[in-house]
């Protein structure tokens, strides 16, 4: 397989677009899963948290390792395939391997699984392709201050989404399906701590590898998760009436 450079364009645009078709979407009306799945929604088709998870991001992992193995020699050289397997394969091992068997969400329906599914083959195809087959980066590239800087905020926004993760875990004990008020960690300020990790980690992993993919993959995730934490925040105020006032709905202290 080759680069064909006007194929990385051309997806990241795609991607993009699709960025701005989730916010039209769901600026107004939240995806209707988890606590904003509707009633008589609940009894159409639905897999298990745990399963659902594990095939929606699963893709993400396997597609880039395809690339990976189909490279002649499959080595990891240059850098761009280093830092797919270091950074985008780190977070996407815990995603695929770890945090579906300790989730404890509500079953997951089918439709939103099915399209989670397509755009993790998609976006696993355009990073993988794009950092294996196309990256070039000169020698000195990990002491690049784009590199350095963009690697503490992908470390940094790892591990506020999994601390949050882990915090909204102990908020049920197995076989629980009811909501309560998130504590501790980022969530004293702002609703949708986890959702905010998750974005600050794909900026900086933009930062990090200086690409369009990338670029457009951290804007797809800030037009996906942000509208949701914004209904989650919206949720917690009209359901608890003891919700914290001064907690914000994504950024701390701002929004």
């Amino acid at each position: 397989m080759q680069c064909l450079p006007g194929l990385v364009p051309a997806l990241s645009s795609l991607l993009g677009a699709l960025a701005l078709l989730q916010l039209s979407l769901y600026l107004r009306v939240p995806s209707r899963y988890g606590k904003h799945e509707e009633r008589l929604a609940r009894a159409r088709g639905r897999l298990p948290a745990r399963c659902a998870w594990f095939l929606q991001e699963l893709p993400s992992f396997l597609v880039p390792a395809l690339l990976l193995a189909l490279r002649s020699p499959p080595r990891l050289e240059p850098l761009g395939c280093r830092l797919l397997c270091c950074l985008f394969g780190w977070h996407y091992f815990y995603r695929t391997f770890i945090y579906p068997f300790f989730t404890r969400g509500r079953p997951f329906p089918l439709q939103l699984l099915f399209f989670g599914t397509l755009f993790c083959i998609y976006n696993g195809f355009l990073q993988g392709y794009y950092l294996i087959y196309c990256a070039e980066y000169p020698n000195d590239w990990c002491t690049d201050i784009r590199f350095t800087s963009g690697l503490l905020l992908f470390l940094l926004g790892m591990g506020i989404n999994i601390h949050s993760d882990l915090l909204l875990r102990q908020l049920r004990k197995p076989g629980e399906v009811t909501y309560k008020i998130p504590q501790g960690g980022l969530f004293t300020y702002v609703s949708g701590a986890n959702y905010f990790g998750e974005i600050v980690e794909w900026f900086g992993f933009a930062i990090a590898t200086w690409s369009l993919p990338a670029f457009a993959f951290a804007f797809f995730t800030l037009c996906c998760i942000g509208p949701r934490a914004y209904h989650h925040h919206r949720y917690y105020l009209k359901t608890f009436t003891d919700y914290p006032k001064s907690r914000k709905a994504l950024i701390p202290f701002v929004f």
